[in-house]
């Protein structure tokens, strides 16, 4: 649910503070009326490899047919050199990549490490507030040979529910991206973990790509549902990963990999997904390569 969605959620369905963030969702989709899905399309900052200014990087991605760039947070530009590049160029900053949560994880079992992250996430709840966006992706937990399973997940639980206090503060969500970390690696634990939070502002961002190595995305949409906040896009060849290593199944483009792109986004479409935004998650470079990525996502985006 954007933000939008849970402003009005809570005008209209108050006192319902039991209600899942599912169930709460699709009553305002019924109310706003289901209609065709549009999305915008977004790249990360990271991806523009032009040696530009800022406001002129903001300039180029938009004339190339992007609406918005995903930032890292907390972020280390000058926020008021953001903002005016923002305004000048007429780019939208919808979300942010928080960028402690692989190095310090919410699943720590070290409460200073934890802490730490806690405090870099409701900084970037700050950062996407002040630029205008509405949410921050964040990895919920990590489980490796030194952190078990079960513990990842009952401190990952823990740390997400000590930042609703900085979600509500904001107004801003908090998207849980599935990524390699060996964590959530079922739709319906995914999704039994978003409902244990059980918060309007504590969602899922859905990474497309991510997911092709052990499941098919448009299951996973169907499952999450309306807890997806967020898409990003990425292509990934199982042929590659099979013979060249799992790291190498990303080294293809969009529309050429294993993502059966019109199943995907009728799945989208499906769930009357409502976050607004498709945002480009991939190996990025000069203005004729950035200029390729916004056609094949127009492609795409021609499924809805």
């Amino acid at each position: 649910m954007n933000r939008k969605n849970f402003i009005k959620s809570t005008a209209l369905l108050a006192g319902a503070a039991t209600i899942l963030p599912s169930t709460l969702s699709a009553s305002v989709s019924q109310i706003e009326g289901a209609g065709k899905v549009t999305l915008k399309k977004s790249l990360g900052f990271g991806m523009i490899k032009e040696e530009l200014s800022l406001t002129d990087k903001f300039k180029l991605v938009k004339d190339l047919g992007f609406d918005g760039v995903e930032l890292n947070s907390p972020i280390d530009l000058d926020k008021s050199e953001v903002l005016e590049a923002k305004e000048k160029s007429g780019i939208e900053l919808p979300s942010v990549v928080n960028k402690d949560h692989w190095k310090k994880p919410l699943s720590d079992p070290n409460p200073e490490v934890r802490k730490q992250c806690i405090e870099s996430v409701a900084q970037s709840l700050q950062d996407v507030k002040d630029l205008g966006g509405d949410t921050v992706l964040v990895v919920p937990g990590v489980v490796n040979e030194e952190v078990d399973y079960e513990q990842a997940y009952n401190t990952a639980l823990g740390s997400i529910r000590e930042l609703i206090p900085y979600a509500e503060k904001t107004g801003m969500q908090i998207a849980l991206e599935n990524v390699w970390n060996n964590f959530l690696l079922s739709p319906v634990e995914a999704k039994r973990f978003v409902d244990e939070i059980n918060h309007p502002l504590v969602g899922w961002y859905f990474d497309i790509g991510n997911i092709m190595r052990y499941g098919w995305p448009e299951q996973w949409i169907k499952t999450l549902n309306s807890r997806i906040m967020k898409l990003h896009i990425k292509e990934y060849s199982r042929e590659l990963m099979n013979t060249k290593g799992l790291w190498e199944g990303f080294k293809v483009n969009l529309l050429d990999g294993d993502n059966n792109w019109p199943v995907v986004m009728k799945a989208v479409s499906e769930i009357n997904h409502q976050g607004g935004w498709l945002t480009a998650e991939v190996s990025g470079g000069d203005r004729t390569r950035l200029k390729d990525i916004s056609e094949r996502m127009d492609k795409i985006l021609g499924y809805l």
